[in-house]
């Protein structure tokens, strides 16, 4: 790698050729100086692709697809824009799979723009706050582009980077993304007081974005030795640690440590994770894989969606055409959960913005968690244990925490096909 180079002074056209693909860090770990480069550049590498995971920036609009073409894992975050104007190409697949994807060519990943902390006393830089998936990238890639800004936190990962990684490096003063943490009210609260007795003591956690998980967090605020192992954390998971609910201490793999694949918080986790090695942000390979989910004790996975039927199926992608959502990592820690003992949670408020029922007599969209996997379907109106459960009981239970206006009709048509209900 030569020495840095001003953000002004780069042109990506050198780098770049049309048709390539384009690969960065997703949520927080988007380098936002390099990707304002990339869509002001863009006519002169028409045709480029850009594979986008979850988006918390404003960098891409519909008018970008003059030069570029998007695909991703779904209309996550702000991404929802590209999603609903037809500009953004979903493809269904697993967190988890991303990774096999790219190193099959699947993805194509001929670039790769990378948000990295400033070196270590060792020469090594780190991911900073996105790992998850961009190892594979690293090595797929033709061309490496890192963005060296000393606003993101050297966490400790799985591989450490150094300069011999990067084909080119820029100095960048942008601020970093933050999530900040969502807010979540009665209903939300309610939620998870009907959970709280179903997640065990010393529970190992892995949790996503939203209100509902945020909710269930502060009511565990109590607890001792619990752990953590996550596809991502945010603010509260610190909370929790600073408190001592979380020691990580009992978990059956990586004591003392709390495991993640992105930090999707505020410079409050940033300044946290910073030189930290009681966090460790690691690939999917690791953090998804069952040879490594098998090993973790009391797992409990609380996850949300956008509906689920009334045999339990659950949508966490789409309804209708427009993709808000996306499969993730949720069906990796389902199966992960009930294969091995321990707890998995669907957790979604009874109706949606529009009075509709969430709790339906078919899917509005495709299936992202099969009827087989699902363990706890909850709601504000109460718990819905389905494993073991056939599928007239499961109606019934799952009618029970619809909101009481669906109740009927969700029963009437479900003895369309279950006249004995």
């Amino acid at each position: 790698m030569k020495t840095p180079i001003s953000l002004d002074a780069l042109d990506l056209a050198q780098y770049i050729r049309p048709g390539d693909g384009i690969v960065f860090g997703q949520g927080v770990g988007e380098p936002l100086g390099l990707t304002a480069k990339l869509v002001e550049q863009r006519s002169r590498y028409s045709g480029a692709r850009i594979f986008l995971g979850t988006g918390f920036s404003h960098t891409f609009s519909p008018e970008h697809t003059d030069h570029l073409r998007f695909k991703g894992i779904g209309g996550i975050g702000t991404l929802r824009k590209l999603a609903s104007a037809g500009a953004l190409d979903p493809v269904p697949c697993h967190i988890s799979a991303v990774a096999s994807l790219l190193a099959g060519g699947q993805i194509p990943c001929d670039v790769l723009l990378l948000s990295v902390s400033p070196p270590n006393a060792r020469g090594e830089y780190s991911f900073g706050l996105v790992n998850d998936y961009l190892q594979a990238a690293l090595a797929r890639a033709r061309v490496v582009i890192a963005e060296i800004n000393p606003a993101i936190p050297w966490s400790y990962c799985d591989r450490p980077l150094r300069a011999e990684d990067f084909t080119l490096a820029v100095e960048s003063g942008v601020a970093p993304l933050e999530l900040p943490t969502a807010a979540f009210g009665e209903l939300e609260q309610r939620i998870a007081s009907h959970l709280a007795p179903h997640i065990p003591e010393r529970a190992t956690l892995q949790l996503g974005i939203g209100a509902v998980p945020e909710a269930i967090l502060a009511s565990l605020a109590e607890r001792r030795g619990m752990g953590v192992h996550s596809g991502m954390i945010g603010d509260s998971v610190i909370d929790l640690i600073e408190s001592g609910a979380i020691d990580n201490a009992h978990k059956g793999i990586d004591a003392g440590v709390t495991i993640t694949g992105v930090l999707f918080g505020t410079r409050k986790l940033y300044r946290h994770a910073h030189e930290n090695p009681a966090i460790r942000l690691c690939q999917t390979g690791y953090t998804h894989h069952m040879a490594t989910l098998s090993r973790v004790r009391n797992l409990v996975s609380i996850n949300s969606a956008l509906e689920v039927d009334l045999t339990g199926q659950v949508n966490a992608e789409a309804i209708g055409a427009q993709h808000i959502g996306a499969v993730g990592g949720q069906v990796d820690f389902v199966r992960a959960a009930v294969q091995t003992g321990g707890v998995s949670i669907i957790a979604l408020s009874a109706t949606g913005r529009n009075g509709e029922s969430k709790i339906a007599a078919q899917l509005a969209g495709p299936v992202t968690t099969a009827r087989s996997d699902v363990d706890i379907i909850a709601t504000e109106y109460g718990v819905a244990r389905l494993r073991g459960c056939s599928l007239r009981e499961r109606v019934r239970a799952l009618t029970a925490i619809a909101a009481p206006q669906h109740r009927e009709s969700l029963m009437q048509a479900a003895r369309a096909t279950w006249s004995d209900l």
